[in-house]
């Protein structure tokens, strides 16, 4: 008898222990082969005969150590302020959207799908130009840092509310019948009860949009702002050496998009595990 119980376990003890190891192996020659490929682009970078001593000493400015002239921040510094206060921005608007769409009031979902239509519809180039060079036009004079944020807010929040939309619409409806039947406020249903289930659906698109905002806000240095893409053209404009500055803010944007992808993932793990450990 225990040999037949030892027979009928030991499938089911190993089976996880198998799992994790091909996982393992799985993410090991991931690294393996993302670390040989960045082995041979380095490796071909110093056949092309790059000023590398140009790059060592334009990158401190480039990653915002030192402040720019006028003594504002500046490169990588002024980048992540720029998407950071256009994410924060992006997000209450794209609810606000988000809620318009899904309301029954003909008012509020005609607003927001008009404005969604005409953001999404548009370049996001020609708006901030429209912001930053056409308003003055009508005595509406905004500095280029709040045109720019403006610009990159209205144009994602148009993109995120349909995800949020989305993700609001994806829980089921007896959740939120369940809840009321219990007496619960609106409000503790919307923040304890859609909103962590939503989430699930939302953080994946919505890390998405978040990392080509952080790549669009290059845009901001058409208005003049010493952002990471605005220096590396006037390094590269006052050297001669576009290749080396152009790259090493590919690279660096390439790292940031990274990390942010990181933190995607993190709080796609998190909020999978609290829906698992829900159902289950």
């Amino acid at each position: 008898m225990p040999s037949d119980i030892t027979e009928i376990l030991v499938p089911v003890v190993a089976r996880p222990v198998k799992t994790h190891r091909l996982r393992f192996d799985f993410r090991l020659r991931v690294w393996l082969t993302w670390a040989l490929l960045f082995i041979v682009l380095i490796g071909g970078l110093q056949h092309l005969g790059l000023d590398f001593g140009l790059i060592q000493a334009k990158l401190p400015f480039m990653l915002g150590l030192h402040l720019s002239p006028n003594g504002f921040v500046q490169g990588v510094v002024l980048t992540l302020l720029v998407t950071a206060m256009s994410m924060v921005f992006a997000v209450g608007l794209a609810i606000l959207t988000a809620l318009g769409r899904l309301s029954r009031n003909p008012v509020a979902f005609a607003i927001a799908t008009f404005y969604a239509s005409f953001f999404r519809g548009t370049p996001l180039l020609v708006q901030v130009l429209l912001i930053y060079l056409a308003l003055p036009q009508f005595g509406i004079i905004l500095s280029a840092l709040t045109s720019g944020v403006m610009a990159l807010s209205l144009n994602y929040a148009a993109y995120l509310a349909e995800t949020i939309r989305a993700g609001i619409t994806a829980v089921p409806r007896g959740q939120r019948e369940a809840a009321m039947a219990l007496g619960l406020p609106p409000l503790l249903i919307a923040f304890k009860i859609i909103a962590p289930q939503a989430a699930r659906v939302i953080i994946p698109p919505a890390g998405a949009q978040f990392v080509s905002m952080l790549k669009d806000s290059s845009l901001v240095s058409l208005m003049g702002l010493w952002e990471l893409n605005f220096l590396a053209q006037s390094y590269g404009r006052s050297t001669y050496h576009y290749m080396e500055m152009l790259l090493t803010a590919a690279f660096i944007y390439w790292l940031l998009s990274i990390l942010f992808e990181i933190v995607q993932h993190r709080l796609e793990v998190r909020f999978g595990r609290a829906y698992g450990a829900a159902r289950g």
